[in-house]
């Protein structure tokens, strides 16, 4: 399992300090850094769950035409152009003209759409070579096909039955949204929707045999009877029908390709057949470019280009460029070697974690800082204690306190050594091998010989500088007991230039730290004893 460092947002809970890392409320407060954006007026960090989405335009993703809001209802969502999506492999169809000629399948495939040719005209898929003339829809003219495939569309019975359903409703939506009625104005809010408002009104209706109650109002009196719905019948009556076609399709079943899959199903416009012959060819769906804001300042934080054509954003306040970007591993075996052979520690306690995080062993590690700014940064790191999880329990003839000790220790750079990461700029922006590759570590004062980094062994400190990346060493000594997942929650604080040159910003943010699962000691014991 490769080690991995999530970023907290503070959304979901009033406390800015998150829970601990294995409660199950703590997976949905933690992402990853591209994932989330940052609101410089609230100096906060915020993710999908805490912004606002607003939809900025429309838009085919095969011919790219922007496509204005009020046309996207009309047309359902579907591109108005001649782009249709093939049934079975999701690709690009292309309007094909049926010529005559001398084959004995009485058509001839001769081009795409410029090519001129004699009518019927049907839609035909380079990749698997499906063509609409198999479901027996073809097409009189090339062009204006999105109009014609749209009346085969509204032909299908659940068309129909909506469309009606709607005819239904419609009448008592506007009277209820109508300011013309008092009773439904006080009844429902101005900010409930009609639908909602109609559904519980429906709700309201009599029930034979229910006593209904009927609360009076305050201050004044009904002034009339409530508009009730009148019953709705539907356009064909199913109630004691049976389709058996399905059931006698299933029996004579010889290949499981002829079975529709669930994904082509549910593209289908109206109709989900069940055969793969009865597959019809549907228009693109449109898709949305949306701008992002902040829910508490309304501050724009995402804002596309509304060209379709473009991927650039006018605005694009995201955390990647506030945030230093973390990432941890663990060393080489070699370099792990290297560093037990002139320590006394022995190999099988400090070994690189590649085989596995064995109980009872420690295991260095390597933090790697990445600094966004322009500006160089100063981090500090701690590594919040561990607790026993509620559900780890002292072994067999073992005392009470065991069950109290944190099933790992993490050693890390004291929280008041201060760990400077030199600032961002472009690779021919730096002024010599030594900035690009390394610098010396006695600037910094956290030299791991001398063990500076406040940790106890040789390996915590600042290990390697390069452009803008700085790597800190680490380590994790495991319980001999321990089980379950090696997660810990770690405080990161960095200060950086601000626009007052006698002092400056401080920002802090939590993380959580997975390192992996802890392999415990009765498997080794087993392994070894066979």
């Amino acid at each position: 399992m490769t080690p991995t460092v999530l970023y907290h947002c503070p959304c979901l809970s009033s406390d800015p300090i998150p829970p601990p890392p294995n409660a199950p409320s703590s997976s949905y407060q933690f992402h990853p850094l591209h994932e989330l954006f940052f609101c410089e007026e609230c100096d906060a960090v915020r993710c999908n769950r805490c912004v606002s989405v607003e939809v900025s335009g429309y838009y085919c993703p095969n011919c790219l035409f922007e496509v204005p809001s009020a046309s996207v209802r009309a047309e359902k969502n579907r591109c108005a152009r001649n782009c249709f999506m093939c049934p079975c492999c999701r690709n690009t169809l292309s309007v094909v003209p049926s010529d005559p000629s001398d084959a004995d399948d009485g058509r001839l495939l001769t081009g795409g759409l410029g090519v001129v040719g004699e009518p019927p005209f049907f839609l035909y898929c380079n990749y698997c070579r499906w063509d609409s003339a198999e479901v027996d829809v073809t097409f009189e003219k090339p062009t204006g096909l999105a109009a014609q495939l749209q009346r085969f569309e509204d032909s299908a019975p659940d068309s129909l039955e909506f469309e009606r359903l709607k005819e239904h409703f419609e009448p008592f939506l506007r009277a209820s949204s109508s300011s013309g009625h008092p009773q439904a104005t006080h009844s429902h809010p101005a900010h409930i929707n009609p639908i909602t408002a109609a559904a519980s009104s429906a709700l309201a209706r009599d029930i034979p045999g229910v006593v209904k109650y009927t609360p009076a109002p305050r201050g004044r009196r009904d002034k009339g009877p409530r508009d009730e719905l009148s019953e709705y019948r539907s356009r064909v009556e199913v109630a004691g029908t049976k389709d058996t076609s399905n059931v006698d399709f299933v029996r004579r079943l010889e290949e499981v390709s002829q079975v529709a899959a669930l994904s082509q199903r549910w593209t289908s416009s109206w109709t989900t057949p069940l055969r793969s012959s009865d597959l019809r060819p549907s228009r693109i769906p449109l898709r949305s470019k949306k701008t992002k804001r902040c829910s508490t300042c309304r501050h724009i934080l995402i804002k596309p280009e509304q060209k379709a054509q473009s991927v650039r954003f006018k605005i694009k306040l995201v955390a990647a460029n506030y945030l230093p970007a973390m990432s941890i591993a663990f060393p080489s075996p070699d370099l792990a070697r290297q560093r037990a052979a002139g320590s006394r520690q022995t190999a099988a306690e400090d070994t690189s974690g590649a085989s596995g995080l064995q109980a009872g062993g420690t295991y260095p590690f390597q933090l790697a800082l990445t600094n966004p700014l322009y500006d160089p940064i100063k981090v500090r790191l701690k590594a919040e204690p561990q607790v026993p999880p509620p559900s780890f329990t002292a072994p067999a003839g073992g005392s009470p306190e065991k069950a109290k000790r944190p099933p790992f220790v993490v050693r890390l750079p004291r929280p008041e050594s201060e760990i400077p990461v030199a600032a961002f700029a472009e690779a021919w922006e730096y002024e010599d091998d030594e900035d690009m590759f390394g610098g010396d570590d006695d600037e910094l004062g956290l030299e791991r010989e001398r063990g500076g980094g406040g940790g106890k062994g040789k390996g915590i400190g600042v290990i390697e500088r390069r452009a803008n990346v700085t790597v800190v060493g680490g380590e994790v000594v495991i319980g001999r007991d321990a089980k379950g997942s090696i997660k810990f929650n770690m405080l990161v604080s960095y200060t950086y230039r601000s626009d007052d040159p006698l002092a400056d910003e401080e920002f802090t943010f939590y993380t959580v730290v997975d390192l992996g699962v802890i392999i415990p000691r009765v498997g080794v014991e087993s392994i070894t004893s066979d």
